[in-house]
């Protein structure tokens, strides 16, 4: 990779560890951020299937502090994200050989653990954190046999990294799936450089999946989606002085290194083939990428349809001009 040194420099300098890390850490400790009620995923909105039901009990039973911050701040992430781990789970079942997934940045890592525990190891997971406050509430349960857990930021999780420590020495040979979660608008804007960094870890023909928050073209329709967001969902979990307090201590800092999603389909057009729209509530989506169009379509179509209401959604696919969707799903 070109310019590493000045990446990894950039990445140092980056919010997440640096003037947001107290933030990050308090909540993760369950100390501050805490929703008044937890966050529960609503089924009228999932498909009736046995082993969504599953997936969702065990997901549910496995939730640190800084999942119940983050799923009561945006609106229906945690049904979607129950969405997405079933259709991982039913991607990797098409394969005799076990998957391996990297969950980047997503605090205590619930997805991807749950995911290795359900599936008794056919997918091994790798997540990563810069917070040991995740790291403990991911141990909370037990050391799961087949779950990983890098307590750093993710430009620190190198090649070296993963041949030199045995319990990672199995994400060798690379990742089958990718997820960055909310993860590089912590740092900066460069997201051809992000990218590039976390897809050497990709296999060929893997799936990267972006769940990001992007700036829209219109500041005020942008605004408009965020008091939607505020006062429609959120101030179901927290006090109104609680979401002006993130909103000065955090967001406007997020912001700065937000994308739009014209920028964002650039910048992965850069690095792969094709990429596709899943989700979209208010200002954040989320985009599958991956250089294998078979293996794209077989991933999407594992998916049901989005479990959110209609009036939180208005994307419906990246931009055409930059990159090619293998396949268009309706949001």
């Amino acid at each position: 990779m070109r310019g590493l040194d000045d990446f990894l420099a950039e990445c140092d300098h980056g919010p997440r560890i640096n003037e947001l890390s107290g933030f990050f850490a308090a909540t993760a400790a369950g100390q501050s951020g805490m929703p008044i009620r937890k966050p529960v995923a609503d089924a009228r909105l999932l498909p009736r299937d046995e082993l969504l039901r599953d997936l969702v009990a065990l997901h549910a039973a496995r939730q640190g502090f800084f999942d119940r911050h983050y799923h009561g701040s945006i609106p229906y992430r945690l049904e979607e994200e129950c969405r997405m781990a079933l259709a991982v789970l039913k991607y990797a079942r098409q394969s005799s050989a076990p998957l391996s997934l990297y969950s980047l940045g997503t605090a205590e890592g619930t997805m991807a653990r749950t995911l290795s525990e359900l599936t008794g190891g056919h997918i091994r997971s790798l997540s990563c954190s810069p917070n040991a406050e995740n790291y403990k509430c991911f141990m909370a349960y037990g050391e799961p046999a087949d779950a990983e857990f890098f307590v750093g930021p993710f430009h620190r999780l190198t090649k070296d990294v993963l041949g030199s420590e045995a319990r990672l020495a199995m994400f060798g040979p690379g990742f089958d799936v990718i997820l960055e979660d909310t993860t590089f608008q912590m740092y900066s804007p460069n997201r051809s450089k992000q990218i590039e960094f976390v897809a050497q870890h990709l296999k060929e023909g893997g799936i990267f999946v972006f769940v990001e928050k992007f700036r829209a073209i219109d500041e005020g329709e942008y605004m408009r989606r965020e008091w939607q967001k505020d006062f429609g969902f959120k101030a179901r979990y927290f006090p109104q002085e609680e979401i002006e307090k993130k909103k000065a201590a955090v967001l406007t800092t997020m912001f700065n290194n937000e994308v739009t999603l014209s920028e964002m389909s650039h910048a992965v057009s850069g690095h792969f083939k094709y990429c596709v729209m899943t989700w979209n509530s208010g200002n954040f989506c989320s985009l599958a990428a991956s250089n294998s169009r078979e293996n794209l379509d077989r991933y999407v179509s594992q998916m049901s349809a989005p479990a959110i209401p209609h009036e939180y959604v208005y994307e419906t696919s990246v931009s055409p001009r930059t990159t090619t969707a293998a396949t268009e799903v309706s949001v």
